[in-house]
């Protein structure tokens, strides 16, 4: 497995998750990394991105100011900080790797996708 995604799980409206990203990537510092979500019936969108430098970000609109991403390039992990949890964000949420150095926001730019970890936020 070469991006595994972890720490979903149930919490209620208010709440806080820190999801995280292993990546078993040598080049894992080379290029940006995303995390997207995908509710039931509704297609996957954009959530957050990170340049390889843990330094340029960006956010869907919906998430700004609530949720923070970030990365540890020593140790291959991208993380994504959600607090002030809304019903809303319910879905699966996945990370994905993107081969620029820059963060982007089209799905289409990814080709490296780990395995989605749950998250419920209860009203």
């Amino acid at each position: 497995v070469q991006l595994q995604a972890s720490g979903g799980g149930l919490v209620r409206a208010g709440g806080s998750l820190r999801l995280s990203c292993a990546a078993s990537l040598r080049t894992f510092s080379s290029y940006a990394m995303g995390w997207f979500r995908q509710a039931p019936g509704k297609e996957r969108e954009f959530v957050a991105s990170i340049d390889k430098y843990n330094i340029s970000t960006f956010y869907q609109d919906s998430v700004k100011g609530r949720f923070t991403v970030s990365r540890d390039n020593a140790k291959n992990t991208v993380y994504l900080q959600m607090n002030s949890l809304k019903p809303e964000d319910t879905a699966a949420y996945y990370c994905a790797r993107t081969r620029r150095a820059t963060p982007a926001r089209a799905a289409g730019v990814y080709d490296l996708w780990g395995q989605g970890t749950q998250v419920t936020v209860s009203s």
